[in-house]
C-alpha cells in the first residue's frame, strides 16, 4: 500500500498516475471515454488512472517523467488543467514533505477560478458566504467572514484539502473547515 495524497481516498502513486493520464489523453479520446463512463467521472478516472498505473511505484513515476512537457488536454478552460497540476502537485508533496509551492501568480489564477465555479470540486460552494484574502498576493475574493492565508493555502481549502484549514487564519475559517471536512470525508 503508498503513502496517503491528500486527494481522497487516493495513494500518491494513483494521483501520479491521475497526472499522466490527464496529460495522455485528447480532447478525443477523453470524450469517448466519459461516455463510455456514461459521465460517471469517476468511473472515468479510475479507468484512466488503472490504465497509466505502472506495475511498480518506479514504473508510474517513469511514465508520468515521459509526459511531463506534453501540452495534451482534455476540453474546457486551460485554467481548470492549471488547477489539476496545482492541486494535485500539493495533494502528492506535502503527505510527502516535499515542501515547494507553485507561483503566487499560477495559484491566483486557480484560485480565482475556483472561487467563481463548481468544476470538478465544490470550490465556490466551499467559499461561499465567506470574505477570502491571500496575505501572499492580490488574491480576495467573497463577503463575510474573514479566511486569510497564502493563496495556495486558499486554494488547497476551496479544492477541498482539509489539511490547509490549519494554514488559515480569521473568523470564517472555523464555517470553510467544517465544509471542506463534510465534502471530503475526513476529518
Amino acid at each position: 500500500m503508498g503513502r496517503p495524497s491528500l486527494c481522497g481516498a487516493w495513494v500518491v502513486e494513483e494521483v501520479v498516475a491521475h497526472l499522466t493520464a490527464a496529460a495522455s489523453v485528447g480532447r478525443l479520446r477523453w470524450l469517448s471515454s466519459v461516455l463510455g463512463a456514461r459521465f460517471d467521472f469517476d468511473e472515468h478516472n479510475n479507468r484512466r488512472l488503472a490504465e497509466h498505473r505502472g506495475k511498480t511505484p518506479a514504473e508510474t513515476l517513469e511514465r508520468f517523467r515521459a509526459i511531463v512537457t506534453s501540452t495534451t488536454a482534455a476540453p474546457g478552460p486551460t485554467v481548470a488543467w492549471l488547477g489539476e497540476v496545482v492541486v494535485h502537485a500539493q495533494d502528492i508533496r506535502q503527505p510527502l514533505g516535499l515542501l515547494r509551492t507553485p507561483s503566487t501568480e499560477a495559484a491566483t489564477a486557480v484560485a480565482r477560478f475556483y472561487a467563481g465555479r463548481d468544476f470538478t470540486v465544490t470550490s465556490r460552494s466551499n467559499a461561499e458566504g465567506l470574505r477570502l484574502a491571500a496575505t501572499d498576493g492580490s488574491f480576495a475574493v467573497g463577503t463575510g467572514p474573514l479566511v486569510s492565508g497564502t493563496t495556495i493555502a486558499l486554494t488547497m481549502a476551496m479544492a477541498g484539502r482539509p489539511a490547509y484549514c490549519d494554514d488559515l487564519t480569521g473568523p470564517g475559517v472555523p464555517t470553510l473547515r467544517d465544509r471542506v471536512t463534510a465534502r471530503s470525508g475526513t476529518s
